[in-house]
């Protein structure tokens, strides 16, 4: 605060700087809240057998790497408890987990869902809209079901995945 000053100011100030430190405690507070509200644990994961352990081993080796990672298995078989370890176990478990039901999607609006659309792209259109990658942007994304969308949708997921960058329908701009 500089000399002299003005209580006016200096009281504005105080109030800022007070409210700016209540709304970071305030912030903390809620990440930990939300950091226990989604950890349920791993200690409801039974893995006794061999071959689940292989899978838990194999999961420690590809959670800390940026790797994309296909997991396979019958309907059933828990693909989406091991892609909830995968992200626990992550540098990105503090974001968001993304799930997607491929099979869900209409093929009438994927391109929107997934990629997002910008404001005027479409008749309904009337605000930008952020699509799945960008939600799942530092997080990661759970592709459920991806066989049972058609080869043309397969073929833009893929370069996504492959390059990392997307444009949102109607726009031009490439978001990495």
């Amino acid at each position: 605060i500089e000399k002299p000053w003005d209580n006016t100011r200096l009281i504005s100030v105080l109030r800022n700087q007070i409210a700016l430190g209540a709304a970071v405690r305030r912030e903390q507070r809620l990440r930990a809240e939300n950091r226990l509200l989604r950890d349920d644990g791993d200690e409801d994961f039974i893995a006794g057998s061999r071959a689940m352990q292989k899978v838990l081993s194999q999961i420690d080796r590809v959670a800390p790497t940026d790797a994309n990672v296909l997991v396979l298995g019958e309907n059933g078989t828990g693909k989406g408890v091991v892609a909830r370890l995968i992200h626990r176990r992550s540098r990105r478990a503090d974001a968001a987990l993304v799930k997607v039901n491929m099979g869900g999607i209409a093929d009438s609006v994927f391109e929107a869902e997934m990629f997002g659309h910008v404001r005027g792209a479409f008749t309904d259109a009337k605000t930008d809209r952020i699509g799945r990658f960008e939600a799942a942007d530092g997080g990661t994304l759970f592709l459920d079901e991806i066989a049972n969308i058609p080869v043309p949708q397969q073929a833009k997921l893929l370069r996504v995945v492959e390059d990392g960058e997307l444009e949102r329908v109607g726009s031009s701009r490439t978001l990495k």
